[in-house]
């Protein structure tokens, strides 16, 4: 069962949350999210108790109930781990060929990886993935919660010929240069369709050939639930370029992994074979349809403020 604390720091970031999703929807996304990237104090307060909520109470029930709770960066290591070391990618390369060939697609590039392999880990928070040495992680956040943690708004980051960090900031990201980018509980942050799909656009662009983007979302619902939505995800990845390779719903969260193809016409054609009337190039959460989120609420009364989390574990000076 949740402690007080546990649940408190979970409520503090689902209203951060959902006062993003108000916000974009009375104002429209772009301003929602300038203010929010400029709301210090939330941004501050966000980055401890995430830090808090994954390091003390996620994984501590993770230790304690391992069949039914794994951690969302254990499992992502664990598939990197068995993609690149163990080969894993070589299987998707040859199906891939194999498919080119039936619609005449020739093939002049193959996967280029070499140890350690480069992760970008956006939303990244703490850095969690520091501890695994085949990876060299570039982790990245809107506010970090550690000097390890570069401060960086990936929606509106550069991407260019090099990556280019300032003092702590990111200026600019490497396009091509990455085997792995993950986004661990970050969509369900990022408060519209368009934003989100805006963000997998400047994965793909990131990734190398081969590389794989790795998505964990919360969800406690059964399978199920939400199928569409995901079946919608994938769809609408696949339109960009990216195959899905790995799909688990585990008890608390669904994990996804998704290939950058080795020619987007592979991924297209999956997607052109497979589309449903439903799936219509969008990446929505189940928030996005909760009726008390989508009525309409002046922009004056969507701020999260911190006096009404109080309670939470830190002092006020950690809010400055």
């Amino acid at each position: 069962m949740a402690s007080k604390e546990h649940k408190q720091l979970a409520h503090f970031l689902k209203t951060v949350h959902s006062t993003l999703r108000n916000a974009s929807a009375a104002v429209g996304g772009d301003r929602a999210w300038r203010d929010h990237c400029n709301n210090r104090d939330v941004l501050n307060t966000y980055a401890k108790c995430m830090q808090r909520l994954a390091t003390t109470h996620w994984q501590q029930n993770s230790s304690n109930d391992i069949s039914s709770v794994t951690s969302r960066i254990k499992w992502s290591a664990d598939f990197s781990y068995d993609y690149f070391i163990n080969k894993l990618f070589e299987k998707y390369c040859v199906k891939e060929c194999r498919i080119g060939e039936k619609i005449g697609i020739i093939m002049n590039m193959r996967e280029q990886f070499s140890q350690p392999y480069k992760l970008l880990d956006v939303g990244s928070c703490y850095n969690p993935f520091n501890i695994y040495e085949f990876l060299d992680v570039l982790a990245i956040d809107l506010c970090p919660a550690n000097d390890i943690v570069m401060e960086c708004d990936f929606l509106n980051v550069m991407i260019g010929a090099d990556t280019i960090v300032t003092e702590n900031k990111v200026k600019q990201l490497q396009e091509d240069s990455y085997d792995i980018v993950t986004f661990c509980f970050l969509l369900e942050y990022i408060p519209t369709s368009e934003m989100r799909l805006s963000a997998c656009q400047n994965a793909y662009r990131l990734l190398k050939i081969g590389g794989i983007l790795i998505i964990t979302t919360p969800d406690s619902k059964h399978v199920g639930a939400n199928s569409k939505l995901m079946k919608c995800w994938r769809y609408t990845l696949a339109t960009l370029g990216f195959s899905r390779i790995k799909y688990e719903k585990l008890r608390h969260m669904h994990c996804m992994v998704f290939r950058k193809s080795l020619h987007r016409e592979i991924a297209i054609r999956w997607a052109t074979i497979h589309k449903e009337p439903y799936m219509d190039g969008s990446l929505n959460i189940p928030q996005d349809f909760s009726r008390t989120e989508k009525e309409i609420i002046k922009f004056d009364d969507v701020n999260t403020d911190i006096i009404d989390f109080s309670e939470l574990p830190f002092s006020n000076s950690s809010f400055s």
